[in-house]
């Protein structure tokens, strides 16, 4: 392998933050479970800085720690891969982790959940985070997951740290029987349900036809899901926080930070797809999920749950067993310089060629970094290259970084149409406002959903192609109407009949 290639991907990374590199750090580690007020103290010490940084791993947690900080009286940003909310005077920012500016020095920076370190998509964003922060005071919360090799790191820089760690506020109770007993069936499970409950699914339709079903029985209902905007989620939160709503029906979406007053947590399955197979529960999430459960100051005790006996089993083992990842090596994504070295090696212009060279031949003899998948991008990469060959690297390189899902086809056509008016150099307007957005019906809540996708991708494109995306200044208020259309249809919107933990038990039945 060249040398020089090698150098740009292991040794050259960590003084690549200049920044960081030139400033005294000293790291406080604030470690424990959901509900142990870790964030919460972290938060009060970047209030009383002078300046300070929030590192979030949500665009709708950024949302809340800016609200939180401008209330207590400290002007903040909000900078997002698709927004940038500026306050006069402001020293302080509240951005999504990806956005963090390594070259802006703050006396306090926040790392937050950094247990996100084993994320095969996202985790370099909190190498880099951690790695790169410059602030003399970096506070890093989250669970002890991965508390040694971001130590490991720490001390390979020459850097201090100390580790505290908090308990839970509020006891976590595993309930002895499920609430259907050792069958689930609907009839069992209607009068189990309690004002404070958060019943958890793992897909939309799960969700909606819940949600839905609720209602039917006489339940008010807030509806959280990963499809919905970060301002939608906000409403809906609101909506159980102030008692509108008795029960959340919700995807573990929720068991990234929202403060919500569950009492308790009940897991309609203990099986997720994961984009590849069903897969049950590992202990991350069974963790961030139930631990959700007991807001401190509203119960004095929390309480987890199923639908079937059996699968309480599994909940207390997730629940109980040594949560520490087998994470050795922090994530180190490609950066562009590499990918311009690459490039003169192999004489190509095709980013998907480089970005294969460097997952299958750049080997990693790193003793702290371990080189990210670079999959997601890989897939990107050939779409670039088949429909805009002749873009230059920088720019393929940042549609490879675009915040999309290929799998939805609506998104991908969209994202094509972008790609083309860059590789074109045409002025794209912002997606047309739909009609049905003054309607009353449910029907088009979908349609709603990817149109907020849409847009949000015109918004971060709007930031790095603004020649191109014009309408960025726009984005907001349609962004708004579609939000209003998604949030009245949740009230409405009358489910997919059954949910699927119903239809595997008919197929096995026919069977």
């Amino acid at each position: 392998m060249d040398s020089n290639i090698k150098d740009l991907s292991l040794s050259g990374f960590t003084s690549s933050f200049a920044l960081a590199r030139s400033i005294k750090r000293h790291h406080h580690f604030y470690l424990g479970p959901t509900n142990s007020g870790k964030t919460y103290q972290a938060l009060r010490t970047l209030e009383k800085a002078q300046s300070g940084v929030y590192l979030a791993p949500l665009r709708l947690l950024a949302m809340e720690v800016r609200d939180r900080l401008v209330a207590a009286g400290v002007p903040c940003n909000l900078i997002t891969g698709e927004e940038r909310v500026m306050m006069e005077g402001a020293r302080h920012t509240a951005s999504t982790i990806e956005m963090m500016n390594p070259n802006k020095l703050a006396d306090v920076a926040v790392i937050d959940e950094i247990q996100m370190l084993q994320d095969p998509d996202r985790g370099s964003a909190w190498t880099s985070a951690l790695v790169g922060a410059p602030a003399s005071t970096v506070f890093i919360c989250g669970s002890t997951a991965v508390t040694s090799p971001c130590i490991d790191v720490i001390e390979a820089l020459g850097e201090t740290y100390d580790i505290t760690y908090m308990e839970r506020k509020t006891p976590l109770v595993l309930e002895d029987e499920s609430l259907c007993g050792n069958r689930y069936s609907r009839q069992k499970l209607k009068p189990k349900l309690q004002k404070g409950d958060a019943v958890i699914a793992f897909s939309r339709k799960d969700v909606l036809t819940l949600s839905a079903r609720f209602r039917q029985w006489g339940f008010t209902v807030a509806t959280i899901y990963g499809a919905l905007a970060p301002e939608v989620r906000r409403t809906e939160s609101e909506r159980f926080n102030s008692g509108q709503a008795d029960i959340l029906v919700a995807t573990d979406a929720i068991g990234m930070g929202l403060n919500l007053p569950i009492r308790r947590v009940i897991f309609s399955h203990i099986h997720k797809f994961d984009g590849v197979a069903s897969r049950m529960l590992n202990m991350t999430e069974v963790r961030q999920i139930a631990g959700r459960a007991g807001r401190f100051g509203r119960y004095e005790t929390g309480y987890v749950n199923v639908l079937e006996n059996d699968e309480l089993i599994h909940i207390e083992h997730m629940l109980t067993a040594n949560d520490t990842a087998d994470l050795e090596k922090l994530p180190i994504s490609i950066n562009l310089m590499q990918i311009d070295a690459i490039a003169a090696r192999l004489q190509t212009r095709k980013i998907s060629e480089i970005m294969i060279y460097h997952q299958e031949r750049t080997r990693c003899d790193h003793a702290l970094f371990a080189m990210a998948s670079l999959d997601a991008q890989i897939s990107q990469a050939l779409l670039v290259d088949e429909y805009a060959p002749d873009m230059s690297l920088k720019d393929k390189y940042i549609f490879t970084c675009a915040p999309i899902s290929l799998n939805v086809a609506f998104e991908k056509d969209y994202y094509l149409l972008c790609l083309q008016s860059v590789a074109q150099s045409k002025i794209r307007q912002l997606p047309a406002r739909p009609s049905w957005l003054d309607s009353g019906s449910p029907k088009h809540l979908e349609a709603a959903e990817l149109l907020s996708h849409n847009l949000s991708l015109y918004a971060w494109l709007s930031f790095k192609f603004p020649q191109f995306f014009v309408d960025g200044d726009q984005v907001m208020a349609l962004r708004q109407q579609v939000s209003r259309y998604i949030e009245r249809a949740l009230l409405t919107q009358a489910g997919y009949g059954d949910t699927s933990r119903e239809i595997d038990s008919l197929m096995t039945k026919r069977r």
